[in-house]
């Protein structure tokens, strides 16, 4: 278990949780697509979902009654950003099943993002799917914002969180989930002649429960198969590098930027509130960028490159700001905090900024990947869209694993390495789609 979350009053590791979390999400998205094949995108998010809820209740450890204010608000920002997984698991806690209640919300998450992808894509045409990729980014970051903006208020000036203040976030979050859940019955069905690109199996997946266990098996054999071969496209290959960078900083603004501000002794008694603050303005970022970039997307004659562009020079500032304001021995300071010096005196103001910052640059990259995944591979949304999760969630535990041991400066150098020919790669595809609309509809409306 890392130091710091021993300390922080864990009783379960947060970061094993996490990176049990993205390796099983990691493994699991290669079954997926087969998944999604069978049952639909429908049914399998709804699946899901409820599997979030009905599961996870069973497991919860880390929000214990009378645990530090301080372990609460970092576990609040690790775990939002994992969006709803968290709902229920800290209802009653049961620390036995914490970390087997792990493997299985990685496998649900697989399914739900698989899907997700999926049904996005059936639902865009080529001249909504940028659209619908910022509007489906910013929705998933309301979590992240109305999450943090909640426990800041109010957990404000408490040291310690009673039992009754854990279960009343978690219960009311949990039956927020569940009417989300239960919502994805509402999503509209496709018309055949709007859908982006599906092959005409697609359009028959409401007849699915009428056909025959062979031909069940034949779908999922097929889908796995496409998952294989996309793997080694020269599209695929090059957009990973995309990926991984995404997975990458995804760890860095979701576990290790906040518990960096909370080691800063320099920040005195507000680093426990700053730690919540950087998750709301975090949100802030992704919902603000997702918004804009769905909004503009129908009017952008530039395609997708600008976009990216501008989310990696955004997140370059961000890291050069970082790298001033914070001590490198941040991330893996002890439970007492580090008195060590920045390159310049520790600003709060500059910290919650560069929240604000990585939140913005993360909605870059995850829109402009998102749309241009449902373009490329509108007829194989569902295995497109479990690489992209597989290489990111690989990313992302590998980045978790990591973080205990490297310093700051090492961490944003490898950040830096990876966002800059994450974006070349990325710029290529882009110019490859490019050409191919240009043969045959208007590329502006992308």
């Amino acid at each position: 278990m890392p130091r710091r979350a021993r300390a922080l009053g864990y009783s379960g590791s947060g970061f094993l949780s996490m990176a049990i979390i993205y390796g099983v999400f990691s493994a699991s998205n290669l079954i997926t697509p087969s998944v999604v094949a069978i049952v639909g995108p429908q049914l399998s998010m709804f699946a899901s979902g409820l599997f979030y809820r009905t599961v996870v209740p069973l497991c919860a450890e880390l929000f214990g009654e009378g645990q530090s204010l301080k372990a609460n608000l970092y576990s609040v920002t690790e775990f939002t950003n994992l969006k709803y997984m968290y709902i229920a698991v800290f209802i009653q806690p049961f620390p036995w099943s914490f970390y087997t209640a792990s493997v299985f919300i990685g496998i649900a998450a697989a399914v739900l993002w698989t899907a997700q992808g999926n049904c996005l894509t059936i639902n865009s045409d080529e001249h909504t799917i940028g659209r619908n990729s910022g509007i489906f980014w910013a929705l998933l970051q309301f979590s992240l914002f109305f999450g943090n903006l909640y426990i800041y208020f109010a957990w404000q000036g408490k040291t310690q969180i009673s039992e009754s203040d854990r279960r009343t976030v978690f219960i009311a979050l949990t039956v927020i989930s569940l009417v989300g859940t239960v919502l994805f019955f509402l999503i509209r069905k496709p018309d055949s002649e709007n859908v982006l690109g599906e092959d005409e199996s697609s359009d028959d997946q409401d007849l699915d429960i009428n056909e025959s266990p062979q031909n069940n098996m034949t779908k999922a054999v097929d889908a796995f198969k496409k998952s294989l071969k996309l793997c080694v496209t020269k599209e695929m290959l090059l957009l990973s590098v995309t990926t991984a960078y995404t997975g990458l900083e995804l760890t860095f603004f979701s576990g290790v930027y906040g518990t960096c501000i909370g080691a800063i002794n320099k920040f005195g008694t507000e680093e426990k509130s700053l730690i919540g603050l950087s998750g709301i303005f975090i949100g802030i970022g992704e919902i603000l960028g997702g918004s804009l970039f769905g909004l503009l997307s129908k009017n952008n004659r530039f395609g997708r490159n600008p976009v990216v562009l501008l989310g990696i020079l955004v997140h370059f500032i961000a890291f050069y700001l970082i790298f001033l304001n914070l001590p490198g021995d941040a991330p893996i300071a002890p439970v007492e905090g580090t008195d060590s010096g920045a390159y310049i005196k520790p600003s709060k103001e500059i910290a919650i900024f560069c929240s604000f910052l990585l939140g913005l640059g993360d909605s870059c990259f995850n829109t402009q990947l998102l749309s241009i995944l449902g373009f490329l591979y509108s007829e194989d949304s569902a295995p497109a869209f479990a690489v992209f999760k597989f290489v990111q969630s690989i990313c992302a535990a590998v980045a978790f694993f990591y973080s205990n041991y490297l310093l700051l400066h090492w961490q944003l150098l490898v950040m830096v390495i990876f966002g800059f020919f994450g974006t070349v790669s990325f710029f290529t595809v882009e110019w490859e789609a490019a050409a191919i609309v240009a043969r045959g509809s208007d590329y502006r409306s992308i």
